[in-house]
């Protein structure tokens, strides 16, 4: 049989694969998965309940979302952005914030076009465009003082694209990309022609005082931005599968059959749920400051290693290659002899990220991730 030519560089996720070897082992520290033990909004939880009790949410209709989720979101949005999005025209729901990736990159690219990430970006954005015909443009994140930083200069020598798909904060690194970071974007945008699509998942969950922006409040990005939004991580509603996206009514039109026709509507009564929690008290705030002492375990922890802070989100990325082992090495051992799944990134960039393993701390609470030394020390003895 012909093989399908869309498949030639795509790469396997390897996160089922350390999930699976570490098995239901209770003393495994679970750092592999972007999954939380912070819970939900109450007031998600309920609603859902109600809604599956009534009955209410069990239809096909309307195929891009409730109005009242696409209100909601449009009044979230407001808040963020400053802008006003029509809850019909330039808003739809999709299956989960990573499902909504597709649609909107075959609504705004041909086969072969340049969309430009960031080296490291998540897996399920860069394999994406590489399903989707495209073609990713690298631009590498550098350490700089222990921290992530953009390399404006690489990103000014973008000549033509597509799209640019970024994350702020983004995974796996935890970098937040600031104003002039924004502003550089906004330049390769308008160079270009360019839309950004700006997967805003984690936009609130910083670390450390880092202002929250929106690139929507940058010039120049408003009118070209397409948000992709997600309950996931902030609401911690990651069974929920609920996401939106939001942009321009001209390539929105566009998005919406594509959304229809990849996965026909998402679940009505989890819909309820994050209409809910977009209204009422969330505990974003709260969770955010749970992350961050969990974070902070995992960098003093390890401090004498090659661990880059992470500015925001659930993850940090520790450097194998400083430690004379590839990624796969490293993320074999810290499992066989420390009891560690950590994911190597082999398959989220080009230059940068395979040589770093991923240290999800999203899901372990700060006394066992103040066990990660002496696991590390049992993993490289």
């Amino acid at each position: 049989m012909r093989p399908n030519s869309r498949f030639t560089h795509v790469q396997p996720f390897d996160i089922d694969r350390v999930a699976a070897e570490a098995g239901a082992d209770p003393d495994v520290l679970r750092l592999e998965n972007l999954d939380t033990d912070v819970p939900p909004p109450p007031a998600a939880v309920e609603a859902t309940r109600r809604s599956l009790e009534e009955g209410t949410g069990n239809s096909w209709l309307p195929f891009t979302g409730l109005p009242e989720l696409r209100e909601a979101v449009a009044d979230d949005l407001r808040r963020r952005t400053g802008l006003g999005y029509d809850p019909l025209r330039q808003i739809t729901i999709t299956s989960g914030g990573t499902s909504a990736v597709m649609p909107v990159l075959l609504a705004t690219t041909e086969p072969g076009d340049p969309v430009v990430l960031t080296d490291p970006t998540y897996a399920g954005l860069l394999q994406r465009v590489r399903l989707s015909g495209a073609s990713p443009h690298l631009v590498p994140l550098r350490v700089h003082d222990g921290h992530w930083r953009l390399d404006r200069e690489a990103l000014s020598q973008v000549r033509t694209a597509a799209a640019l798909l970024l994350m702020s904060p983004s995974m796996p690194s935890g970098v937040v990309l600031d104003h002039d970071d924004w502003a550089a974007v906004a330049e390769v945008c308008e160079r270009t022609g360019a839309y950004l699509i700006y997967d805003a998942a984690m936009e609130r969950i910083v670390f450390d005082g880092h202002p929250l922006i929106n690139p929507c409040r940058v010039d120049g990005l408003g009118e070209r931005t397409i948000i992709i939004g997600s309950m996931s991580k902030e609401y911690r509603m990651i069974g929920w599968r609920i996401g939106w996206v939001a942009g321009p009514a001209g390539i929105m039109s566009r998005i919406m059959v594509a959304g229809i026709y990849n996965t026909t509507v998402a679940s009505g009564f989890h819909q309820f749920g994050a209409a809910a929690a977009l209204r009422e008290p969330s505990g974003v705030a709260e969770a955010v400051a749970e992350y961050q002492a969990r974070h902070e375990t995992v960098a003093a922890q390890l401090a004498d290693l090659p661990l880059v802070r992470a500015g925001g989100g659930w993850s940090c990325l520790v450097d194998a290659e400083v430690m004379g082992l590839s990624a796969p090495e490293l993320s074999a051992r810290l499992l066989e002899r420390g009891r560690i799944a950590a994911t190597p990134m082999t398959a989220w960039g080009e230059h940068v990220a395979p040589r770093y393993v991923r240290l999800v701390f999203s899901n372990e609470p700060v006394k066992r991730l103040s066990e990660l030394r002496s696991r590390f020390a049992a993993a490289l003895e």
